[in-house]
């Protein structure tokens, strides 16, 4: 049982006890405890295994989510979650997820029309039976449709943070086994694309027999679809199939080359090869007609002997790489170390979960230099929204931090920041002598999502001309697999933010990862500079950096295109330009 699996299990409980009309406290509390587990940066089953005691003092965790969590583990079930589905049908905690639905219109779905499936729900809505249910509507129904079409287009992709969650574990299983050398992901994982339809490892191994018997066993297995004396497949309690190959040492470098794709990038390396009389394959690459080997050991060799530099596995996909390799002009990409601190924060001031002490020794044990705090403005009333009585105490509150800090001999500064939103008319959910006294101001979107491109757009822009932001949060709203992003022309969007010196997030909660990399490509090209923060919630959120550098890579993004890889002295110059 992987983190993902067990906050599943508390989202449904959630959902269940929603369907059922439970109280409304007693909902929210199942729900956080799986947004805290879902954002745990280390394995609740690894915790477990130390000892039972190394699962007490995780915040929004109590004794009785832990007693549910040891359950789980321990027999791979709840009984409170199976007992809250009998006589619920299972199939409606899939409607729950379907937008424009939700837990209490799923129960009056259930009720009035026998809606028990997507199927069932789909084939509703195309009848016209939906819009007349009280609080439905015509636009709802054609929602739920939209909504039905998106998820079948999206099915079997698993978000990026699940499938690296199973992959490694698998990963650390496998390496165990005497006689493994090589263990190693590939496929559309290691490019990190931001959804993985299944996961592909690769290894090398003097007992293949041994590798292929524990594969088939581990813990999470709950199907066996395939086992060979070097290949076999599994799918694991999320649904996501995972493949493993024993290899060759001598090929094990065009194997993973192979492996790693895309198909499209194989496909011009192969071409180049072809045109210098050799051959690539997963076995090595060979001339003489296919029949001398000459290279395949390393992966950089596969790539040498075509006279190229070796291409990140995040580049791969076929956009310019090739070319740029052959001309010296590959980006020298961001690393995580590169990250200097992280400018978008929330404490529980608003909704997170942790103080504002918390985050920042989390913060300062990840050795960075500053920290921006930005809990929500007043629009966002359900996240504990700060008024403006209330900022103002928080920015008092934070200047006596920064002095102690100061006085502990701490060259760490936390920034007096805010997530501001931008209300549809495009003004901003501060009013300006609040803004003006902000080190950094986050501008992002939460509401009127239904808006066209153009109003859209000129809602986005007018924020921007306000001359009042520094930052533009997740700047296109889409949540991954759940929610499509909000219509916005970007082109013109980055444009004016170039003019104005303003920074677009690059936000790296694995939800979200917006901007996308094609976005960050797009960025960098006009000139428009990144910052790449993590929306934490939580101190274990700030883990969550990871998938942003990867995203920022796929992108070609470099250490100079990100505000946050500057000491502080430069960012807070970054910082001042909108409002000066």
């Amino acid at each position: 049982m992987e983190n993902a699996d067990i906050a599943k299990i508390f989202y449904d409980i959630a959902d269940l006890l929603e369907i059922k009309g439970e109280d409304k406290f007693r909902i929210r509390s199942y729900r956080n405890a799986g947004l805290v587990i879902e954002g745990l940066s280390e394995s609740l089953k690894k915790l477990y295994e130390k000892g039972e005691e190394h699962l007490e003092g995780i915040p929004g965790i109590g004794v009785s989510t832990r007693a549910k969590i040891i359950e789980i583990l321990t027999t791979g079930k709840c009984k409170y979650h199976d007992e809250l589905l009998k006589g619920i049908p299972i199939g409606m905690l899939e409607i729950v997820k379907i937008s424009g639905v939700g837990p209490k219109k799923a129960a009056l779905l259930y009720k009035e029309l026998g809606v028990s499936t997507i199927e069932a729900l789909e084939k509703a809505a195309s009848e016209q039976k939906i819009r007349n249910l009280p609080g439905m509507g015509e636009v709802t129904e054609q929602k739920i449709l939209k909504s039905i079409s998106d998820m079948k287009a999206m099915e079997r992709k698993f978000k990026i943070a699940v499938a690296l969650n199973y992959a490694n574990s698998f990963v650390e299983y496998i390496k165990k086994i005497p006689g493994t050398v090589d263990v190693v992901p590939s496929g559309s994982l290691r490019r990190w694309k931001e959804t993985v339809g299944d996961i592909d490892i690769l290894t090398t191994c003097t007992d293949p027999q041994a590798v292929m018997d524990k594969f088939v066993a581990h813990p999470d297995v709950v199907e066996v679809l395939s086992k060979g004396e070097t290949k076999s497949t599994v799918v694991v309690k999320a649904g996501v199939q995972i493949d493993i190959r024993v290899l060759e040492k001598k090929s094990f470098g065009a194997a993973l080359q192979y492996f790693t794709g895309s198909k499209t990038h194989n496909i011009a390396l192969r071409d180049r090869a072809k045109r210098m009389g050799l051959k690539i394959s997963e076995y090595g690459v060979f001339k003489e007609e296919g029949k001398k080997w000459v290279a395949g050991t390393k992966e950089e060799d596969v790539y040498k002997i075509v006279g190229l530099p070796w291409i990140p596995p995040e580049l791969r996909e076929n956009r310019g790489e090739i070319e740029a390799a052959e001309k010296g002009t590959l980006p020298k990409l961001i690393e995580l170390d590169d990250i200097r601190g992280d400018l978008h924060v929330h404490t529980k001031e608003s909704d997170g979960t942790y103080t504002l002490e918390d985050m920042t020794e989390a913060a300062m044990q990840r050795g960075y230099e500053y920290m921006a705090v930005t809990d929500h403005s007043k629009a966002i009333g359900i996240a504990r929204g700060l008024d403006e009585q209330r900022i103002m105490a928080q920015m008092g509150a934070i200047d006596e931090f920064n002095a102690k800090l100061k006085k502990r001999g701490k060259k760490f500064r936390v920034l007096k920041a805010s997530e501001v939103d931008i209300r549809a008319d495009g003004s901003l959910d501060h009013p300006d002598r609040v803004l003006d006294k902000l080190d950094c101001v986050v501008a992002s979107i939460h509401s009127g999502f239904k808006m066209g491109m153009e109003e859209m757009t000129a809602r986005i822009i007018k924020a921007i001309q306000s001359r009042k932001i520094n930052i533009l949060a997740h700047p296109t709203g889409r949540l991954i697999n759940e929610r499509a992003p909000y219509p916005v022309d970007m082109d013109r969007v980055m444009d004016e933010a170039k003019k104005y010196n303003i920074a677009l997030e690059l936000n790296s909660y694995p939800d979200r990862l917006d901007l996308n990399d094609v976005h960050c490509r797009l960025a960098k090209e006009k000139g428009v500079k990144l910052a790449i923060s993590t929306d934490s919630h939580s101190i274990y959120h700030l883990e969550h950096i990871l998938y942003g550098i990867h995203t920022a890579r796929r992108g070609w993004i470099e250490a100079a295109d990100v505000i946050n890889t500057r000491p502080l002295k430069e960012v807070l110059k970054f910082l001042k330009g909108p409002k000066s």
